[in-house]
């Protein structure tokens, strides 16, 4: 059992506290002891719930501080209460022997129910991309249902709205999320490949517009190939798919074609930079700035870590 608070990791953290905003809201509402028996999943939860270091810490934290911050828990209608927040929660508290935890129990329909749930996990630390295309997928419909409800004047605006808004909460840009849930096209085993870090991220974007039985022809070509493609042969592979030409003897010959090493070079235009500079800054000067400015996010990402 952990005797200080400091010794838990981030993500037993965000099981045990919330923001300021969150916790004045659960002051307004009822908190109630509900049995874990009356607890049932949230149908689809993309998020995987994982005995790891971090799952033994909440653990620990419950058994001598107790869950501190109540899950939120709507009325199922099979009966009992479904999870929205806090499926992390409930596991550790079956750990922990604890027959009951607190909730929340709030009226929400199955959009903003949706919504709630993707954004109370996902800003948490080891998210597979697997789990974050389907999260992001899911809430991108929660949201495009709501929009339509809200008779925005056209769908190509309530889309566009919509994937903004997803990138907005989640910290990232809106070319990002369309990318990660492209990933939702891909078959299970090579989604799986890319929460192992077999396939990149870029590359497999790229694989997901491969036809199902493209994909099928893949995973045995990368099994007797013993490789996995790179994002030069998967843009290949993709090109090939799109004009009718990939089938099994082109796929191998791309496959079996020696890597040449991607380039990590990245270029920022000075057009793109010179709004945040003095105009009389050279470009050796701004370039001395960034890395500055670089080296001091990472010394705060690493104190960040270390608490």
């Amino acid at each position: 059992m952990k005797s200080s608070a400091k010794n838990i990791s981030l993500n037993s953290y965000d099981d045990i506290f919330s923001t300021e905003e969150t916790r004045e809201d659960e002051k307004r509402e009822k908190v109630t002891d509900m049995p874990l028996s009356e607890l049932h999943p949230f149908p689809d939860h993309p998020f995987q719930v994982r005995d790891d270091d971090s799952m033994r810490e909440t653990v620990d934290s419950i058994k001598e501080y107790g869950v501190l911050v109540p899950a939120i828990v709507r009325p199922r209608a099979g009966g009992g209460f479904e999870l929205i927040s806090g499926h992390r929660r409930k596991h550790a508290c079956e750990l922990a022997g604890l027959p009951t935890m607190p909730v929340i129990v709030r009226d929400l329909d199955d959009d903003a129910a949706t919504i709630i749930m993707v954004d109370s996990n996902i800003q948490r630390e080891n998210i597979l991309p697997s789990e974050r295309a389907k999260a992001y997928k899911m809430k991108l419909e929660a949201i495009k249902r709501q929009g339509a409800r809200t008779d925005l004047t056209s769908m190509q605006v309530a889309q566009k709205l919509s994937v903004e808004k997803v990138g907005e909460d989640a910290g990232i840009s809106k070319d990002q999320v369309r990318r990660y849930i492209r990933l939702n096209e891909l078959s299970p085993q090579l989604q799986q490949m890319v929460d192992d870090k077999k396939i990149a991220m870029t590359p497999a974007v790229e694989l997901s517009y491969l036809k199902p039985e493209e994909q099928t022809l893949l995973l045995d070509t990368i099994e007797s190939e013993q490789a996995t493609p790179s994002l030069s042969q998967a843009q290949r592979l993709k090109n090939f798919s799109q004009d009718g030409h990939l089938n099994e003897d082109s796929m191998l010959a791309i496959m079996s074609e020696e890597k040449k090493p991607e380039k990590n070079d990245l270029t920022l235009k000075a057009d793109k930079l010179q709004k945040y500079f003095p105009k009389s800054y050279t470009p050796q000067q701004m370039e001395q700035v960034i890395i500055r400015l670089l080296d001091g996010w990472q010394k705060k990402r690493q104190r960040d870590q270390e608490r």
